[in-house]
């Protein structure tokens, strides 16, 4: 069974930066994409960033220019590098990977998920 295991959320001001990580049991080479979605107070789970296997990206439209997703196949982790952040950015946020071409819109498998809070 594979394990996704985010960090790095926490309470950041408009205006700063965060890091996110997703540790992988296993190796991510099996997975076809991987993606962060994000689910704020009162809202439907988004699309925030999404990487396919040959380096392909993808982002929401909110966060186009402002967060950068990437992979680290050493370490089996996919990260999201989020900056210039808003109030709006507000939520928590998912690592998702998917194993089955076809899945997306959708994945196969989810974290546990990460409070990102955006406040001053």
């Amino acid at each position: 069974q594979v394990q996704l295991v985010e960090s790095g959320g926490g309470l950041v001001q408009p205006g700063g930066s965060l890091r996110l990580s997703c540790a992988a049991s296993g190796s991510i080479f099996s997975f076809v994409a991987m993606g962060w979605y994000r689910q704020g107070p009162g809202k439907q789970r988004e699309l925030v960033a999404r990487i396919t296997k040959r380096g392909g990206t993808n982002y929401g439209d909110s966060v186009k220019g402002r967060f950068t997703i990437s992979m680290d196949y050493a370490k089996n982790t996919v990260y999201l590098q989020m900056n210039s952040l808003k109030p709006e950015d507000t939520a928590v946020y998912y690592c998702a990977a998917e194993e089955y071409i076809g899945t997306y819109p959708g994945s196969d498998y989810w974290g546990q998920g990460t409070q990102v809070t955006v406040s001053s």
